[in-house]
């Protein structure tokens, strides 16, 4: 399946995703200062998330909150759609994700940051953009989506999946945690950054880990990947689904979730001892 596609269609409906976690005000006002022409703005944190529920830093919308942003999206499941950020960020990966969620198949991600897009020739511009709701009626997939129990069972060997941290690799070692009040990661963990994902030099995402990946687990493993709230896991959901890897789920409450109760935590490198 093509997840990340260069050149995307211009003529396919757009969100722009872009989003940034030390200044989370800043995407929306990149956005209205200039964004691809026809394209919506998505926010992580006001449309992708339901920020007054408990479970994590970046909770999902419920199901209802989701129809209503697809209807308020002009959104159909036929639709072809198209999601972008700058490519430094999780933004258009958890918007990609939050389409498969509901249903949408015709989706994919603009492997240029906006500013190569620009470059490439794609319509700008700053003014507002005015949809037409629909009246969709998403196909929840809940094969894509692990909850905090799946994880317990997993960590338990009561489910068999292998568990990918997507964070630095310092913070998933425990050694450091700019963010949440918890230190390590969730036991039997794998570790896979997800800013190896990003060309920084070409400003792109990078389409050359699929090996890396296939060091960790097969493409027929169950797979759950996680990160600190959700949003920077979604790239690696994104990038394993591109290479085929068939069996991949999000653990959307992630790290900041997991440490809401009283369960285990691991430091250090993995171990076949977990």
């Amino acid at each position: 399946m093509i997840v990340f596609q260069s050149k995307p269609n211009p003529n396919a409906k757009w969100i722009d995703a872009r989003f940034y976690l030390m200044d989370v005000e800043e995407g929306k006002r990149r956005y209205d200062e200039e964004h691809i022409a026809g394209a919506i703005y998505w926010d992580v944190e006001r449309h992708l998330s339901n920020m007054t529920s408990d479970l994590g830093r970046h909770p999902l919308p419920s199901k209802e909150a989701f129809t209503t942003l697809y209807r308020e999206s002009g959104l159909t499941l036929d639709d072809e759609i198209v999601v972008y950020d700058d490519a430094i960020s999780g933004g258009a990966s958890r918007a990609y994700w939050s389409l498969r969620y509901g249903g949408f198949q015709n989706v994919v991600i603009a492997r240029e940051s906006f500013e190569q897009l620009k470059e490439l020739g794609y319509e700008t511009t700053n003014e507002r953009v005015v949809v037409t709701p629909s009246h969709v009626v998403p196909s929840f997939d809940e094969s894509i989506l692990a909850m905090t129990e799946d994880v317990e069972r997993v960590v338990a060997k009561e489910e068999q999946a292998t568990l990918i941290d997507a964070r630095a690799h310092d913070r998933y070692l425990g050694e450091r945690e700019p963010i949440d009040p918890v230190k390590g990661r969730i036991p039997s963990a794998l570790s896979f950054d997800w800013e190896r994902l990003i060309d920084h030099e070409a400003g792109q995402f990078s389409l050359e880990q699929e090996d890396e990946f296939l060091k960790l687990v097969s493409k027929e493993e169950p797979i759950i990947v996680y990160c600190g709230s959700g949003v920077s896991a979604a790239p690696l959901f994104a990038m394993l689904t591109h290479y085929g890897f068939t069996n991949v789920r999000l653990y959307a409450g992630s790290f900041s979730c997991w440490i809401r109760g009283d369960r285990p935590i691991a430091t250090g490198e993995w171990s076949e001892r977990e």
